[in-house]
């Protein structure tokens, strides 16, 4: 059994910015087997968004430029989906 001592030394070299990163992927690898690039960009403007609202103090400003992207991003994948 690990202590809560262990689990909270790994947990703490990490932040806010790789968890939203972490359900970034697990998302779009969720989405992947619908085979729709509407489900795509809708998850890819939904944690755009979500990267965008994340308070500044608890994740490092790349996570920001990278949900900047993400909503710029997003809308184009909606734009040019077939269907």
């Amino acid at each position: 059994m690990l202590s809560p001592l262990t689990i909270d030394a790994f947990l703490l070299d990490y932040h806010l910015g790789h968890a939203l990163l972490l359900a970034f992927v697990v998302s779009l690898l969720g989405a992947a087997p619908l085979k729709s690039q509407k489900v795509i960009a809708t998850v890819v403007m939904g944690f755009g968004a979500i990267f965008l609202m994340a308070p500044f103090t608890t994740l490092p400003a790349v996570y920001v430029l990278f949900g900047i992207g993400l909503a710029v991003v997003g809308p184009l994948l909606w734009t040019t989906a077939d269907s």
